[in-house]
């Protein structure tokens, strides 16, 4: 008989109120696993990784997690891998580790918006829900993947879209791909077959640049001389700015730094339109457009492609997008 492997890095969901009322990242694998709200039908090992909030993960942690999914499928026996994890930054390391994903067995992020030490704490249903999900069959093949309150996600283009409401997630341009109550899944829908990337160190410096009316190139600047050699813009509509950042675009991609352009906007894709600073004349510059990736996974996929091949990101990048 198989098993699933849960892997704890804490967040809310393994987080209780300290003194000053604030939330911390406390409970290890094994308390989360004793609240289980109902028998999963399927034997499961835990593993404590870390016990953090997700707003202090760097990206070379990210990796560390990436690298502990992978220890634990060379186990012919694990049905598939659930990571608890926080949900600030969930979004970034499950893309990070569908992008490296070359495994058919599932690997399932979950976690809670409400603490444990609160009655009706969200945690122990999704930890259940996305246990089920590991273990069952109909997940293989479709990377990793996010379960929150009932909806199962493709890991590539979700995000957090709500602070503190249960439904934490979605996914604006597709939706989630399924659903899962008590004990059974239902997928109705299984993410495009990608090449998966090599898993580095995550050691390259990306930075995330907002664009504004009258934003000047102060910012964009600054990140690059602190040393950063890729950056994302947070552009406005379907990728613009203005002549002064269109500029200094050119400028920078000349000397090797690798500009991604995204945008602040929930959904749609990002597109050459205008001119005037606009999308036409920054990706004339040598922006690269990032699709329907948002900055925050954007982000992800330049500093893993900068940090593994930097001479080759710009031209990878576009592929993975």
């Amino acid at each position: 008989m198989g098993k699933v492997v849960v892997l704890s890095t804490g967040g809310t969901i393994a987080s209780r109120r300290n003194g000053r009322g604030a939330s911390v990242a406390t409970d290890e694998v094994g308390a989360l696993l004793g609240r289980l709200p109902f028998d999963t039908g399927v034997a499961v090992e835990g593993r404590d990784l870390l016990s953090v909030g997700s707003y202090l993960l760097t990206p070379a942690d990210m990796a560390g997690i990436a690298r502990a999914i992978r220890r634990a499928l060379d186990d012919p026996g694990v049905l598939g891998v659930v990571v608890t994890h926080g949900t600030d930054t969930m979004e970034e390391t499950a893309f990070l580790a569908d992008l490296v994903h070359s495994d058919p067995r599932p690997v399932v992020f979950t976690g809670a918006q409400r603490p444990a030490d609160l009655p009706d704490t969200d945690g122990p249903r999704n930890l259940a829900d996305a246990i089920t999900v590991a273990a069952n069959e109909q997940a293989h093949h479709h990377g990793a993947l996010i379960v929150f309150d009932g909806a199962v996600f493709a890991a590539r283009g979700t995000r957090k879209t709500q602070t503190l409401a249960p439904a934490a997630f979605s996914t604006p341009d597709g939706g989630p791909i399924g659903l899962v109550r008590t004990g059974g899944v239902r997928l109705t829908a299984a993410p495009a077959p990608r090449v998966p990337i090599k898993l580095s160190e995550m050691d390259a410096q990306v930075d995330i640049v907002a664009l504004y009316p009258g934003a000047g190139t102060a910012a964009l600047e600054a990140v690059v001389t602190d040393g950063a050699t890729g950056v994302v813009l947070e552009a406005t509509g379907a990728g613009n700015a203005n002549p002064r950042i269109s500029e200094a675009v050119a400028r920078l991609t000349a000397t090797g730094v690798v500009i991604a352009l995204s945008t602040r906007v929930h959904a749609g894709p990002i597109a050459a339109l205008y001119g005037n600073g606009g999308g036409a004349d920054l990706v004339e510059a040598g922006a690269i457009p990032a699709g329907l990736l948002r900055p925050s996974q954007a982000r992800i996929l330049l500093t893993a492609l900068l940090a593994s091949d930097p001479a080759h990101a710009a031209e990878n990048f576009a592929l993975h997008t």
